[in-house]
């Protein structure tokens, strides 16, 4: 990935919080059939100041799991929110004319080393967690206990765990940076305007020093 200076994000508790916040990810392989992608919820564990270890789980029906090796690099992408910036929410547009569309984004890539982990304890351990995360927020969360345990236990025999022990983050953040105070706030203000918030609000907080 391209990361020009201005749009560099190397903090990692704001590259872990992305990516806890954002868990859908996109796991990319290069197994023995070549390249590959899926699409996947990831569980995100930190122990002390490491870059963290991913966990997910695929269909035992997916070859995803099959194609690569314990060992093999994998790269996981998370998006954090993105957003098209016209021009015309410049205010130094409607004076110089001299600006173009845009495309501002926040994203996390993890590179690491994966491992198959074909074990009945290791996918409900993961599932268990994933489920009381994302339940959190319901009135009444739904928990593996409130279906009969035969059926749970037929479905974790059909997938199988991934574990990505995380060597580098990488992250970019596009906030324009790299424009006018004036210019930052325009197009912020004007995505806040069009209900897209999360960009517009990301800019703001790192909205440069530049001269109005």
């Amino acid at each position: 990935m391209y990361v020009p200076g201005h749009f560099n994000e190397d903090n990692r508790e704001v590259l872990h919080a992305h990516i806890a916040q954002n868990p859908f990810g996109m796991l990319v392989t290069h197994g023995k059939s070549g390249l590959d992608a899926n699409h996947i919820p990831f569980e995100l564990a930190v122990e002390g100041d490491g870059p963290g270890v991913l966990r997910a789980h695929v269909a035992r029906a997916n070859p995803v799991w099959q194609d690569v090796a314990n060992g093999d690099e994998v790269l996981a992408v998370f998006r954090a929110g993105d957003a098209y910036i016209s021009p015309n929410w410049y205010p130094s547009k409607h004076e110089a004319h001299k600006q173009v569309p845009t495309w501002n984004y926040i994203v996390v890539h993890a590179y690491g080393r994966i491992t198959v982990r074909d074990d009945e304890r290791y996918v409900r351990g993961v599932v268990g967690r994933l489920t009381r995360t994302h339940e959190a927020s319901q009135a009444q969360p739904w928990k593996m206990a409130d279906a009969p345990k035969d059926y749970i236990d037929t479905l974790l025999q059909s997938i199988v765990g991934l574990e990505i022990e995380i060597t580098r983050l990488v992250g970019k953040s596009k906030l324009s940076q790299n424009k006018e105070a004036r210019d930052v706030r325009g197009a912020a203000e004007a995505l806040k305007a069009r209900e897209q918030s999360r960009i517009g609000d990301a800019m703001l907080a790192r909205r440069t020093d530049k001269p109005e």
